[in-house]
């Protein structure tokens, strides 16, 4: 695709197109050095980086709460004003343009890459560990509902906030203002074209290394999690050996995907996966405690949404707190996860209106999820309970096997063991389709970065960079196992800091551009209304 504007050519003009290639040399090869630097220090020195950036972490989550809480709630306002005042009739791409994906095949593309995967992991544990020690920012007389309430604490309203606001922000300046798809993108309005030059290398550099690293490590922990279904399932040996196969696996797969591009590849996993949670999700709620679950749905939402506010806001006061442990670091994780599903997003909204684009992006997928952690996390509790904490047990020993424990749990008189493996059967094939689709749309988000926002870009690229994450993954896992990948996961969440600001940023510098585009498309509608009328009167 050539450059559109003189803006683009500025930027492109920068880029190696040599070998198959078309891609930012500065960006990529700084990017590529810090990886390879990095990998080789936890290799070397897998304590003292495990030490590092545990020391790191602390001090970011115990200084630097408070910004992080407060910046989330600001995110949500600022997503809301622009939803339900008259800015939200702004159209990305401009007043004629249409969009590029159906309802379904959005939605679907959106919620896979957004957090997916740790929907399929978290879903029995987190509700199951809350109720056991009670949450410190919900007040109720059930430990289940002060549970589930902050269960969708963490997983509602402020993660899929902090994702809207950056995808709008970068899909508004890519398709409404012609400038790249990139981070450097939202920075245009302050530095102008500096943002073509060093500055905006640096900071794709950043986007460009969390997304790596949060995928990495993603892809790492999650085949850890496959191959304890699979040894649950078939008894195949939980081992280093296996789980690198595993990421070979899905790493080949991420890049047949992704070569066959957005409206092949990716879509189609995108609706399978949409397809498969809702199979499976029935299965557990028909096949669980119904009533229960539906109770526990009910009395969660209810206390969510009535201490929202309260709990927002809410600040301890003291280090090393459930919160800290917690909410905190959930929020600095969207943070740092949030260029990569942002930019994947904004890829695919040409066409919807601000207040549509807010609305798929902070609702819908916020109440899909409490239902969905209301259905496992309900189910769970009401397991635990009736099986003497066997359940919790084995999320504190075992948690990514815990799914797999509570569809074996599942008490009903007519289930019988095919049932039960094909269920278990269908949620390991979930987890692996939530893992390639987060690979593959990873890949081309880094892809597009790299290669200076460029929407259609060379194969061989998205193949080499889907190789680099799995390979990252794979060498890490080899060498350091779990603690090297948990090391690479609290480097990723410190870069949660450095975004909070550049996500405040872009906060003002959208919202000043939203509310000037605003102006010239109303002059655009008036002026083809009077155009309409003219012909009209002209035709009687």
């Amino acid at each position: 695709m050539e450059p559109k504007s003189n803006l683009e050519k500025k930027l492109y003009s920068r880029n190696y197109r040599k070998h198959g290639f078309d891609l930012n040399p500065i960006v990529s090869l700084i990017s590529g050095l810090f990886i390879i630097i990095f990998a080789g220090y936890a290799i070397l020195n897998l304590d003292g980086a495990s030490k590092l950036f545990g020391i790191l972490n602390n001090k970011i989550v115990s200084n630097w709460d408070w910004l992080f809480i407060l910046s989330s709630n600001f995110f949500i306002g600022i997503c809301l004003y622009l939803a339900f005042s008259k800015l939200g009739n702004v159209r990305i791409g401009g007043v004629d343009a249409r969009p590029e994906f159906s309802n379904f095949a959005w939605y679907s593309m959106l919620i896979s890459a957004g957090m997916g995967i740790g929907l399929m992991f978290w879903a029995v544990g987190e509700p199951l560990i809350h109720s056991q020690v009670a949450p410190p920012i919900f007040e109720s007389s059930s430990n289940v509902g002060t549970a589930m309430a902050s269960t969708f604490f963490h997983w509602g309203f402020h993660p899929w906030g902090i994702y809207a606001l950056l995808g709008l922000a970068l899909a508004f300046f890519a398709y409404n203002k012609n400038l790249p798809l990139s981070l450097r993108s939202v920075f245009y309005p302050i530095f102008k074209d500096k943002v073509f030059g060093v500055l905006g290398d640096m900071i794709d550099v950043l986007a460009v290394i969390a997304c790596l690293f949060g995928l990495a490590t993603s892809l790492g922990l999650g085949v850890q999690q496959m191959n304890s279904g699979l040894n649950y399932l078939f008894n195949v040996p939980e081992s280093v050996g296996i789980q690198v196969i595993l990421i070979v696996s899905v790493t080949f797969l991420a890049i047949i995907s992704v070569v066959s591009g957005v409206h092949k590849g990716i879509k189609t996993l995108s609706k399978l996966n949409i397809r498969l949670a809702g199979i499976f999700m029935l299965c557990v709620l028909l096949l669980g405690p119904t009533f229960y679950i539906l109770k526990v749905f009910s009395n969660g939402l209810g206390i969510y949404l009535n201490d929202f506010i309260k709990s927002s806001f809410f600040v301890s006061m003291n280090d090393g707190t459930w919160q800290g442990d917690w909410s905190v670091f959930y929020l600095s994780w969207w943070i740092s996860w949030s260029p990569f599903v942002g930019m994947f997003i904004a890829r695919m909204s040409r066409g919807r209106t601000v207040r549509e684009f807010i609305t798929a992006v902070l609702i819908v997928p916020s109440f899909l999820s409490f239902l969905w952690m209301s259905v496992f996390g309900g189910t769970a509790v009401y397991i635990n309970e009736n099986t003497g904490g066997k359940l919790f047990e084995t999320v504190q020993n075992n948690l990514p096997v815990a799914l797999f424990e509570l569809i074996e749990q599942i008490n009903v008189p007519f289930l019988s063991e095919m049932i039960i493996t094909l269920l278990s059967l269908l949620g390991t094939l979930l987890i692996m389709s939530y893992f390639i689709t987060s690979s593959d749309s990873g890949s081309l988000v880094v892809e597009n970065i790299t290669s200076g926002g460029k929407i259609n870009t060379p194969k061989k690229q998205r193949v080499f960079w889907a190789s680099v994450e799995g390979l990252v993954a794979a060498v890490l896992l080899l060498v350091g196992g779990k603690k090297a990948l948990d090391a690479l996961q609290t480097a990723v969440i410190s870069t949660g800091l450095p975004f909070t600001f550049i996500l405040i940023i872009a906060s003002f510098s959208m919202v000043k551009g939203i509310r000037s585009e605003y102006v010239q498309e109303e002059k655009i509608k008036r002026k083809q209304l009077f155009e309409d009328a003219i012909e009209y009167n002209e035709n009687r």
